[in-house]
């Protein structure tokens, strides 16, 4: 498993009855997660006295509850800051298990030794985004939401890439790289964290079990005559590494490379194991 073990202001600390305990900075957080299905004691203070706790509904969603936590806040990772809020659906605006692969694709960018042209899709608030970038890559940032890409603009300033080589696009992905194939453009560098499932900017849907090969194979015509890397992100229960790795290999094999594919997750202080936080496909030239 690829474990994001270097984070300093962020870990999880504990794990019980589908919840998991989290230090964000200096706040304490309870969200549910669908892999704690153990029920185990729990012994850290932390569960008692939370800043904010997302209690899930028996109908569906859930709703955030809070104790002394400000509407917004930062924390750090290496030179990049995040801004986090608590909104919809449990989320705070980052996943934290990602750093593991922004630590693998810096080190791509850097050992290229050339300028790198990085596409990001389903670009979120822009971890991926502002790591490409601290690294020395040109990025294209595309996400259907509007409110994401501003948020992902607010990291970037924090982080100090206000002038870094980024575009900042609200689009639907699909169509979007329809059109960059129509127009000749191409890319060193490929990143790709698709939902599920969600809706485009005009309501268009995506469902990831029926679109995400058709996608994997349109991003390869984007590819440059000699690209670095293409990185592939999941968190459906159903796209195991086995099927991210031959996703990749299939559409990428004319390259040449290597695939590799695995879960990745964060350590649990308390207990030492290891919360597993979906998987991950990585195709790279070396």
């Amino acid at each position: 498993m690829w474990t994001a073990d270097r984070w300093k202001e962020y870990e999880v600390l504990d794990t019980s009855r589908g919840e998991k305990l989290e230090r964000w900075g200096d706040y304490l957080l309870v969200r549910p997660d669908p892999q704690v299905i153990w029920d185990t004691e729990r012994v850290h203070k932390g569960w008692k006295k939370p800043n904010g706790h997302y209690h899930r509904s028996s109908k569906g969603g859930g709703e955030w509850e809070f104790f002394h936590l400000p509407e917004q806040w930062e924390i750090h990772y290496d030179d990049l800051t995040f801004h986090l809020k608590p909104f919809s659906f449990k989320h705070t605006g980052l996943f934290p298990e990602q750093a593991v692969n922004w630590d693998w694709f810096r080190q791509k960018i850097k050992e290229a030794g050339r300028p790198v042209k990085v596409l990001n899709l389903f670009a979120y608030t822009g971890g991926a985004t502002l790591a490409a970038a601290s690294a020395g890559a040109a990025v294209t940032h595309v996400d259907a939401s509007k409110g994401m890409v501003t948020w992902a603009k607010e990291n970037a300033a924090a982080s100090g890439l206000s002038e870094a080589p980024i575009r900042w696009l609200v689009d639907d992905c699909v169509k979007f790289v329809e059109r960059e194939i129509r127009r000749g453009n191409h890319y060193d560098a490929i990143i790709m964290d698709p939902p599920s499932y969600g809706r485009g900017p005009k309501g268009e849907i995506w469902k990831i079990e029926d679109m995400i090969h058709p996608l994997i194979r349109l991003c390869a015509k984007l590819l440059s005559e000699e690209p670095v890397f293409f990185l592939l992100n999941s968190y459906t229960t159903g796209l195991q590494p086995a099927v991210l790795t031959y996703l990749l290999s299939t559409e990428l094999k004319s390259f040449g490379g290597h695939v590799e594919s695995g879960e990745i997750g964060l350590p649990v202080r308390e207990t030492g194991l290891i919360l597993p936080c979906g998987a991950s496909g990585r195709w790279s030239i070396q």
